[in-house]
């Protein structure tokens, strides 16, 4: 054995040197050195140089990928000796490879997810009522030194560091400005689906609105309703798709990565994250009961790179809990929401806290209790300083108490209470002086080309005044036309409950004949400004004097039925006259009218939350809605009653809703009809709101002229698509400027009787010179078509429009671009 040892040490060959490329010289790092048809072999090392022990052979072979391959022959003789290589370049061939994969396991469980929303969800539940505690707190960030600076800040600033409240990570101070608690009882009903919140106790702090405002209102569960079963959760005025929607794998990455214990439930750790940036999604972690597959938390953010404006970050906690009857609701809910126009400026940041406790699942009450949607207890305002540290259902941390302490005393400062009477003359328009309010204060100073400069001066009462009586006058003067404007209106409110009301109003003013009857498409105020100031000749102005009793109450929830009774008398300022007898050449005319009119109007709106104002007497609707609203009117216009000079018949029905229509983005559309049976002067048929100004509004034909078209039996459709991030977050270049896409379309059909055509003649009666006419539309409709970019800059929103039809009318416009200005999220 000895021996034979020694024979095979002296038989092994050692072999040393370097692997180069032919081409540079260049050293090839870990070159592959090895005996052909043996396991024997070696890797050079990143100088390509190698050192090889092996028995005596024939040769060996140098290798590297991307380099034809070459053998040396050995010499058996010399125990060392030293082969260098220079390989070429070359290819190497692989052979099939066949990749077998297995299913992602998160898609095993998102089907059963899938599978058993159905009985996960609240919505299966035919109702519900729980107690719940809201806190929301905002303070601003990122405060840039010329802001710090002002007094206001500045004097906040020291309230809270004399606290001892942290600044952020930054250095820069935290300034928190409000905070809101709430007690309230949530009721919800499904099939037919209806909502109701009883508001028990409600603290504000720091700049807070007016207690009983629209605004005090709506920071409980009515608008706090997070829900991730729904395929789209709404935030901020957009949809979000759910990470457990029905088209989860077309939106969302999933990743298994843990199974936990919350609580006694065990439960997947899932990790979702959108398959593209820019959609409106949310990143971050979900966990699935594996007893149910029921959602029973989640950590989620939106994208950082989502197509949104202004905000810089949102952040949404959920905790749920299952009910006796076996959905799930929410039990703990944290929201925050930070908002910052550019890195640079100063940020608002918005936490929102929800706590529900007390579930009662299937219990049940009469339709008639969910009426009124929001009531506030007479003394929700009122309890004692300390009502929520005794009835608080959770904790507050230090911070948090710091910034309760800071803006008890905030809210004392003058700079601050000054700060608060600028807000609200921004937010509402008046000014309070004593126990009125002055305004509105942009309506202060006016000029048109009839009136010159024309100044205004109003007022209104307030619920210091009456909590059942509202009152509103204005006087303004004319100085061209050396003429006093007035106008003044008063409501009684009769049941709160029901909204009934009774009003009165008298108004002696210059108006329009083109925006008689528009007032529900006046929505853009840049549009109506434009139309009401500088020429209005071709709105062809007139005298109005308005003299209206009116009487409205909801029949039900949702259910509006509102009657006037008005008296109006005409004055044209332009030339105009019309038979008052027979439509003939020397018949007897007049320039002035008079009508009387009964309107009966009917409104369904079945989804919309109206919340009542305690402090301004009004209520104004919150929230989307998702159904449509139905408004039917009819006018009975009354011969000889109150000085009426004619009577005639008006029908309408506007059908108004805005379509969610997904990742595809939404729909806003109206349809307006109308159908007028009854011979009048052209003042009192539609006159359709035509857009001679440079902003796109969206109640009107904006390339149609003022006054262009009248008719007394139409009907018009008009459409807005908003794609939101569609398409354009798909494109490389585009996609970092958030731009987002538009359509739009206006058509309308109508028609006006001959008799309507005959009863103005074709010249003026005292002057003998052409009287200016209408013009109706003929058997084709108007038809407009446009498409445009809006989130420009953030804010600006351009259309580029085409009129299709009527193209060779005098003085018009067959393509226009109009802008607009909007503040989108």
């Amino acid at each position: 054995m000895l021996v034979a040892t020694q024979l095979s040490q002296a038989q092994q060959l050692l072999v040393k040197g370097q692997v180069t490329a032919a081409a540079s010289g260049k050293p090839v790092p870990f070159a592959s050195i090895f005996v052909p048809g043996t396991t024997a072999g070696t890797t050079a090392d990143d100088a390509g140089r190698y050192t090889l022990s092996t028995a005596p052979a024939d040769s060996i072979v140098a290798s590297a990928m991307g380099f034809k391959p070459i053998k040396k022959a050995l010499n058996r003789q010399p125990p060392q000796q030293t082969l260098n290589f220079a390989l070429g370049a070359g290819g190497v061939a692989l052979s099939e490879v066949v990749v077998r994969p297995t299913e992602n396991p998160a898609y095993a469980i998102m089907r059963r997810v899938q599978q058993n929303k159905p009985r996960n969800d609240k919505q299966r539940l035919d109702s519900f009522e729980f107690d719940s505690y809201n806190r929301t707190e905002i303070s601003l960030n990122n405060l840039p030194a010329q802001v710090s600076n002002r007094k206001v800040l500045r004097q906040m600033t020291a309230v809270a560091d004399s606290l001892g409240l942290e600044r952020g990570a930054d250095g820069k101070p935290v300034v928190p400005i409000f905070a809101s608690e709430m007690l309230s009882r949530y009721y919800a009903h499904h099939r037919p689906l209806r909502r109701r919140e009883e508001i028990k106790r409600n603290q504000m702090r720091g700049m807070a609105p007016r207690e009983g405002s629209v605004v005090s209102q709506i920071m409980g569960s009515s608008f706090q309703d997070w829900d991730f079963y729904p395929n789209w959760q709404q935030l901020l005025g957009k949809d979000f798709i759910s990470p457990i929607a029905d088209g989860w794998k077309f939106t969302y990455e999933y990743e298994l990565q843990d199974s936990v214990y919350i609580g006694k439930d065990f439960c997947y750790q899932l990790a979702v994250t959108p398959r593209r940036p820019q959609d409106l999604a949310f990143t971050g972690t979900i966990w699935i009961t594996k007893d149910g597959y029921a959602l029973r938390r989640l950590d989620l953010a939106v994208s950082p790179e989502a197509n949104l404006n202004f905000v810089d970050k949102i952040k949404v906690w959920q905790e749920l809990t299952p009910t006796a009857a076996g959905p799930w609701l929410p039990l703990r809910t944290r929201v925050m929401v930070s908002v910052r126009p550019s890195a640079k400026s100063t940020g608002v940041v918005a936490r929102f806290t929800t706590v529900n406790s007390n579930f009662e699942p299937g219990k049940y009450h009469p339709l008639e209790f969910y009426d009124v949607p929001m009531e506030t207890a007479a003394d929700a305002f009122k309890g004692d300083a300390d009502y929520f540290d005794k009835n608080r259902p959770d904790s507050l941390s230090v911070q948090e108490q710091t910034t309760l302490a800071v803006l008890d005393s905030v809210r004392q400062l003058p700079s601050v209470r000054s700060l608060l009477e600028v807000a609200d003359v921004l937010v509402n328009g008046y000014y309070r002086v004593g126990k009125i309010d002055v305004g509105p204060v942009l309506a202060t100073l006016g000029y048109n080309n009839i009136e010159g400069l024309r100044p205004r001066i109003g007022f209104r009462t307030t619920p210091e005044i009456s909590r059942n009586w509202t009152a509103r006058v204005y006087l303004a003067y004319g100085l061209r036309d050396g003429r006093f404007k007035y106008g003044l209106r008063g409501t009684r409110i009769l049941d709160r409950r029901t909204w009934t009301t009774i009003g009165v109003e008298h108004r002696h003013d210059i108006d329009q004949v083109a925006l008689l009857d528009n007032d529900y498409a006046l929505e853009n105020p840049l549009f109506e400004a434009s139309a009401r100031i500088g020429n209005i000749t071709s709105g062809r102005p007139l005298m109005r004097d308005l003299t209206s009793v009116s009487f409205q109450t909801d029949f039900f929830r949702g259910f509006t039925q509102r009657v006037t009774v008005r008296q109006q008398q005409f004055r044209p300022l332009y030339d105009f006259a019309y038979y008052t007898d027979q439509p003939q050449p020397g018949a007897p005319t007049d320039d002035n009218f008079s009508v009387s009119e009964v309107v009966l109007e009917s409104r369904y709106a079945p989804d919309e939350v109206l919340v009542q104002s305690q402090n301004q007497n009004y209520r104004s609707a919150i929230g989307l809605k998702r159904l449509p609203v139905f408004t039917v009117r009819y006018t009975l216009g009354l011969n000889k009653f109150l000085g009426g000079d004619f009577q005639y018949h008006k029908f309408n029905l506007l059908i108004t809703q805005s379509v969610r229509l997904g990742q595809f983005g939404r729909t806003d559309y109206t349809l307006d009809a109308g159908y007028i049976p009854s011979t009048v002067p052209y003042p009192v048929l539609k006159a359709h709101l035509g857009n001679q100004s440079p902003f796109y509004n969206g109640g009107a034909y904006n390339l149609m002229r003022y006054f262009e078209f009248v008719s007394d039996r139409y009907v018009g459709l008009r459409f807005d698509h908003h794609f939101e991030g569609f398409l354009l977050n798909s494109v490389p270049a585009l996609k970092k400027l958030n731009w987002r896409l538009v359509a739009t379309g206006n058509v309308l059909y109508g028609s006006v009787a001959q008799a309507n055509d005959a009863i103005i003649p074709e010249l003026d009666p005292e002057s003998g010179e052409p009287l200016p006419r209408f013009q109706p539309l003929g058997r084709r409709p108007y038809a407009e078509v446009g498409y445009g970019v809006e989130n420009i800059f953030r804010i600006v929103r351009v259309d580029f429009l085409h009129r299709l039809t009527y193209r060779n009318s005098p003085g018009a416009s067959n393509f226009g671009v109009k802008f607009s200005f909007q503040f989108k999220l």
